[in-house]
C-alpha cells in the first residue's frame, strides 16, 4: 500500500502526515504541538534529531536534521570551508554549524503556497534526503574537525562513489 493511501482527505495537516510516517517507520517521536514534531532517526553513523514544523504564515513545512558536533575551535575556519563546498553540492537543502548549541544542522523548507498540500511520499523523501545527506557528509565533517584534513580532501572522500561489493 502506498503511503498516501492512508490519507483520504485533501485537508490533512502536514504534521499529522509526519506523525503517521513516524509511526509507519517505528521512529521515536514527540508531537511538540499542533504545528511541530520531533523525532529520532537512526543512521549508520549516529542517531539524527529531526524536527518538522509547519508555518501557516508562509505556508512552509520546515525540516531541521541535527547532530551534536564539538570540533576544536582551531578547526572551525576549515570546517566552514567544507560547509561551503558541501552546500554547493546539496541542491535540496543546506548545512549550517550552530556554534552555541554545538550542532551540525541540515535545513530544508517545503513551500506549499496557495493552499497546496504535501503528500506522504514528499515528506518521506524530505526526511530520507536529510538523513542521507547527513550520513554522506558526516565523515567529511569528522575528517576536517578531528583529523586536520583539508576541506577539499575530506569532501572528496565523502562524495566518492563505492563500486562493487565487499
Amino acid at each position: 500500500m502506498a503511503l498516501s493511501e492512508e490519507f483520504l482527505s485533501d485537508e490533512i495537516h502536514p504534521i499529522d502526515i509526519v506523525e503517521t510516517l513516524a509511526e509507519h517507520h517505528d521512529w521515536d517521536f514527540d508531537r511538540i504541538g499542533e504545528d511541530q514534531i520531533a523525532m529520532a532517526v537512526e543512521g549508520q553513523w549516529r542517531t539524527y534529531s529531526i524536527t518538522l514544523a509547519w508555518s501557516p504564515y508562509d505556508e512552509t513545512l520546515r525540516l531541521i536534521c541535527s547532530f551534536e558536533m564539538e570540533p576544536p575551535e582551531e578547526t572551525l575556519p576549515e570546517l566552514f570551508t567544507a560547509l561551503n563546498t558541501i552546500n554547493d553540492q546539496c541542491w535540496a537543502g543546506s548545512f549550517s554549524f550552530w556554534a552555541e548549541p554545538k550542532l551540525m544542522v541540515y535545513r530544508y523548507g517545503l513551500v506549499l503556497a496557495g493552499g497546496q498540500s504535501a503528500c506522504p511520499e514528499q515528506i518521506d523523501t524530505m526526511i530520507s534526503a536529510a538523513v542521507l545527506a547527513s550520513e554522506r557528509y558526516y565523515p567529511a565533517f569528522q575528517l576536517v574537525g578531528w583529523a586536520n584534513k583539508p576541506a577539499s580532501d575530506a569532501v572528496q572522500i565523502a562524495i566518492a562513489e563505492a563500486y562493487g561489493r565487499a
